[in-house]
């Protein structure tokens, strides 16, 4: 791979996505292979309209980016012999066997609930096949918390995810409020908040420093704020849309800071099947496991979402015509991606345009860092697609 052509194409397409119209108003890339990163670059500005600008040790919300950081400490719990991925979750998080199968509504309005079929177990979670949603996914879902009052997931708290189950676990690929559960499995074992498990036994092993729930004193000038996307494109500062620090809940599936660069070392562990730079995060064996498309022995694939909260997310797809499963717990394309992915490989995305890929036959992954709403930005998605064919070009050149 030649560097020096890597960096040039890459620095012209950050530039032209943040200058182009409708583009995007500030992005932080990176691609790396095993050994270190290979191309780090950040165009544009924190906020529209203020002169900071955007710069590679600048601070996002990772949104769900956050969950197979999660995931990971599930995976270790599995290697000690503490939990097995098939027992119920209930034996670890009770409150999760209060959770019934919403069974329509009725004239009023009000849900009509019935038992699972089966309890849920800990498989289901890290597959997203527990039956739970989120609210901007699933006009149901969006409809039983509004008659139950429930609050919404960016509140960071346990009543958020205490929601309803659209189907019997098993039964369907459903993405959700699942690893948010796993994080609480992963407290009630290691009898410690889920951030403090994650400092002890993921960042400090991977050298990963600026990274948390919630931002030091250090970080909170540097933070990317989130911008809105109207309908015409235009778009507008939100300052003040931010997850709650510090949070009432350690959210496993959405809840960390981060920069781009901390990330890195987190994607490198994968590409060098667990190790660190401080020590060993996972047995080479534990991230196969981790790796592997759990859906295919269940007869099912993960796909799209349709929009309940347009201002949240738009409706969309990754890698649309290419049959995808999902990992523990990632995104996995079955077959060779047109980006250049080999199959078998990771990815997932963050609510407010971040998009990751990691791929292990190869050696090579990356991210790509945006705050816009809603999901799947016209200027983001497109941008992070190029970003990483452009990788992929330069490494066969």
């Amino acid at each position: 791979m030649n560097k020096d052509r890597l960096g040039s194409a890459l620095d012209a397409l950050l530039d032209r996505s943040v200058l182009q119209p409708g583009g995007v108003p500030g992005v932080v890339a990176m691609a790396t292979d095993r050994k270190a990163d290979v191309y780090r670059g950040a165009a544009g500005v924190l906020q529209l309209g203020q002169d900071a600008p955007m710069s590679t040790d600048s601070v996002f919300a990772i949104f769900s980016t956050t969950k197979p950081l999660t995931a990971t400490l599930v995976m270790q719990l599995v290697e000690e012999g503490e939990l097995a991925l098939d027992d119920e979750a209930g034996r670890y998080a009770p409150e999760i066997d209060e959770l019934q199968v919403l069974d329509g509504f009725d004239a009023a309005g009000q849900p009509r609930l019935r038992a699972p079929r089966r309890r849920i177990t800990v498989r289901d979670l890290m597959l997203h096949t527990s039956g739970l949603c989120y609210e901007f996914f699933s006009a149901d879902d969006l409809k039983f918390r509004a008659a139950r009052g429930i609050p919404t997931v960016v509140s960071c708290s346990l009543d958020s995810i205490r929601t309803v189950l659209l189907h019997d676990p098993g039964e369907a690929w459903t993405y959700g409020v699942n690893i948010d559960w796993i994080g609480r499995i992963v407290e009630k074992l290691r009898g410690d908040r889920l951030g403090h498990v994650m400092r002890e036994r993921l960042f400090d092993p991977l050298g990963m420093e600026e990274i948390g729930f919630g931002m030091s004193d250090d970080m909170q000038p540097r933070r990317a704020v989130i911008h809105a996307r109207a309908d015409d494109g235009t778009l507008t500062p939100q300052p003040d849309l931010k997850l709650p620090d510090p949070p009432p809940m350690d959210m496993g599936g959405q809840g960390l800071y981060a920069t781009v660069g901390e990330y890195m070392k987190f994607i490198r562990m994968l590409l060098n099947d667990g190790s660190g730079p401080f020590g060993r995060v996972l047995r080479p064996e534990t991230v196969d496991a981790l790796a592997q498309d759990g859906l295919k022995a269940l007869g099912l694939s993960a796909g799209g979402w349709t929009t309940s909260i347009p201002s949240l997310a738009n409706t969309g797809e990754f890698l649309p015509g290419t049959d995808k499963g999902w990992a523990y717990s990632f995104m996995t394309n079955r077959e060779r991606a047109p980006t250049g992915r080999s199959a078998g490989s990771l990815m997932w995305a963050g609510l407010a345009n971040c998009f990751f890929w990691a791929d292990r036959r190869a050696g090579i992954g990356g991210y790509w860092a945006t705050q816009i709403l809603p999901l799947m930005d016209a200027a983001s998605y497109p941008g992070f697609v190029e970003f990483e064919s452009t990788v992929y070009q330069h490494r066969s050149a």
